[in-house]
This record gives structure tokens, C-alpha cells and sequence, in this order.
């Protein structure tokens, strides 16, 4: 649930000045402390961060004051940390004993990413229920998820936004590292048919219930399309998370997919992050979606990935992220992803980011599977 200091969106405009992002970026730096604070104490941190703070060169309490602080003084938090810590590594000591959930990404190949959390994901979801019109999401009526359940903290956090709506949710699995593994290996006829079930299934319960809205990946959006008319079918919203939705594939979503009647509501996120908020004004930026993150508890910035600096305005660079959360702290953590630097817009006082794709998704070729 939210610390005391919250800078995250409003569903109330504000007008972006060089005071009213100033005062964002304060709101940062005192969010900041509060949780270095949190996690370097002996009182309240956990196991990881205490020993690291032992064996660090520099004192992060004293010497961390704001977020740019942060920037200068740690280096870039690294994969290995989630894949072979045990668990009981990162509990905080204000949580010893409290049982906690295991949310995992990746794990295509080898050990998966695996983050321990409590209360974050609700609050998330929560926050982003704000951002959600009822005309597209009806309160009290029914939504379908689509997409990778099992130790993936998306799976719950639908449910519960969907709860938190006064929604109930049905739920089609899929597995993407199974998809992943077939398509590396040339099983294309394999990977179709895996899609064709997940479909399928889904299909069922749209027919045989009444579902308004849904969450999916553009791929399998796209699939579902092609066996229904989605508008006609009932669904008024769609919540659609991938990797990679360039505005050229955006605008087909929206006018060819949903017709140009059921609203598109694209989403990016992940276990660390939780979920960025997309800026609503699809058509008018030429369907290029920008995302900004769940601020103070979220930070991202474009760096260019040879200097570390950050990008300037509409450039390209890969995506930092820095959680900021009681539950968890993790500083500079490279994502797998590239995207444009946005500057503030309207509620979102703080850099965006634009167009997401893989990382180098240019200069190479990326198995992205049902995403």
C-alpha cells in the first residue's frame, strides 16, 4: 500500500510548468529517501540490502538525499539477484513472518526471475482502476483474461483489479515459454496450433458467457478477431500488454481488430515495475503509445546503453527501471526493452516512454511468441 509520500497519477489534470514538475521531482527525492532509508536500516531492511550496505564503499542513508543521488551512487541492479537468492533474502523485518507470494518472470531457458511481494500489486492495480472509464469497463459485470497465469503475478493482479471494480474475472492459461521453446526450435505448426487451443478456450467462454471486457496480448487479440466480431460479441474494453506495439500495428488494432468501437487500453508492466499508465490520446499522436510509470514507486529513464546517459527527448535508448517500494528495492535495473524518451504530459509529471520493443529488436532477431 502507498508510504507516505505518493506523486503518483491523479485522474485530475495539471498543468505541466517548470514549478509543478519541479515539485514532482522533490515528491521524488523525499519518496526516495524514505525508502533508502527503509531498506538500509537495521530496524527495518532486509537480509540482501544489509549485507550489500556492509561490503558498499559509501553509506546509502547518508549519503542518498534525492533520486539523482541514487543515479550517481549504485550501479545497475543485476538479473542473477532473483534467479539464486533464496527468497527469505529480501524480506523486510517489518514483514518476518508474514507469508508472502512468489511471482516469477522469464525462465524460457534456465532459472526464472523470481520476485516475493505482498500488498505492491494491489495498490498498482488499484491506482490504475483510476485511469479506467465505466463507460469501457462497466462496474459489476465480467471480464476475461487471456494470457500467462500460473507463478505470474499478472494472474492475480487482473483478478484483483477486476474485484476492485466490482468485476469478477474468467481466466484462458497460456504458457509463453512453451511458445518461446517451439518457435526457437522451428515448431511453427506447433506454436500455431498452442494458439489456436488458447483461442479456442476463449472463444468458449465468450459464447457461453457474458464477458465486457478483456485482457489479452496483441497477438492473441489479433487471433480472436479473426473468429468473432469483438464489438459485436459484447466487449467494451480491452487491456492488451506485449512488447512490442509500434503505431502502424497500434492503429490496426484499434480500427481493424476492435473496429474502431471497443476501447484499446494498452498496458506495460512486470513483476518490478508493476504497471505504467498509457497516455489516452491514441489517434492524436499517430498511434504511438507512451507510458509512464506508477511515480514515485516506479521509476524509469532512457539511457543510451553504451554511456549510461540518459537519451535526449524522442530518442532511442534502453529502459531503466529503479522500484521504490517498501516490500522492494531495486536500483537501475536494465530492462529487456528500448523505447523513445517522452517528456511530462497533463497528470504524468515525469518522462515517458514510447513505442517499447525489445531491446535491439532492430539489429536482431527477437522470439517474442504469442506477445
Amino acid at each position: 500500500m502507498p508510504t507516505t509520500v505518493d506523486a503518483s497519477v491523479s485522474t485530475e489534470a495539471m498543468a505541466i510548468t517548470p514549478t509543478t514538475v519541479e515539485e514532482a521531482k522533490a515528491q521524488l527525492d523525499a519518496h526516495t529517501r524514505e525508502i533508502v532509508e527503509w531498506h538500509f536500516s537495521n530496524d527495518t531492511g532486509c537480509p540482501f540490502w544489509l549485507e550489500w550496505k556492509g561490503k558498499a564503499d559509501f553509506d546509502p542513508i547518508a549519503e542518498v538525499k534525492t533520486f539523482d543521488d541514487l543515479v550517481a551512487k549504485f550501479s545497475h541492479a543485476e538479473d542473477d539477484w532473483f534467479r539464486f537468492e533464496q527468497p527469505q533474502r529480501w524480506i523486510p523485518q517489518a514483514y518476518k513472518g508474514r507469508p508472502f507470494s512468489i511471482f516469477e518472470t522469464g525462465g524460457t531457458t534456465g532459472m526464472p526471475k523470481q520476485r516475493i511481494g505482498w500488498d505492491d500489486y494491489k495498490w498498482d492495480y488499484e491506482k490504475f482502476s483510476e485511469t479506467l472509464s465505466e463507460d469501457d469497463f462497466p462496474r459489476g459485470e465480467f471480464w476475461l483474461m487471456m494470457g500467462p497465469t500460473g507463478p505470474r503475478r499478472l494472474r492475480i493482479a487482473i483478478e484483483h483489479l477486476a474485484n476492485h471494480m466490482g468485476c469478477s474475472c474468467y481466466f484462458v492459461d497460456l504458457d509463453p515459454r512453451w511458445v518461446k521453446k517451439l518457435i526457437s526450435t522451428g515448431q511453427f505448426d506447433q506454436a500455431k496450433a498452442y494458439m489456436e487451443h488458447v483461442v479456442d478456450q476463449a472463444m468458449l467462454i465468450i459464447e457461453n458467457r457474458k464477458v465486457s471486457a478483456l485482457f489479452t496480448t496483441p497477438k492473441l487479440l489479433e487471433a480472436l478477431s479473426e473468429k468473432i466480431s469483438i464489438p459485436e460479441a459484447g466487449i467494451k474494453g480491452v487491456f492488451c500488454g506485449g512488447t512490442e506495439m509500434n503505431p502502424q500495428y497500434t492503429r490496426f488494432l484499434v480500427e481493424e481488430v476492435l473496429e474502431g468501437e471497443t476501447k484499446l487500453v494498452p498496458t506495460y508492466g512486470n513483476t518490478l515495475m508493476g504497471l505504467a499508465h498509457s497516455k489516452p490520446t491514441l489517434a492524436e499522436d499517430k498511434f504511438s503509445v507512451t507510458y509512464y510509470s506508477p511515480q514515485p514507486r516506479a521509476v524509469t529513464r532512457v539511457v543510451n546503453p553504451k554511456t549510461d546517459e540518459l537519451v535526449d527527448y524522442g530518442e532511442w535508448g534502453r529502459v531503466e527501471l529503479t522500484t521504490l517500494t517498501k516490500e522492494l528495492f531495486l536500483p537501475r535495473f536494465l530492462e529487456r526493452d528500448e523505447a523513445k524518451r517522452c517528456e511530462p504530459w497533463s497528470t504524468y509529471l515525469w518522462d515517458g516512454v514510447a513505442e517499447v520493443r525489445p531491446f535491439e529488436a532492430q539489429k536482431k532477431k527477437i522470439v517474442e511468441g504469442v506477445y
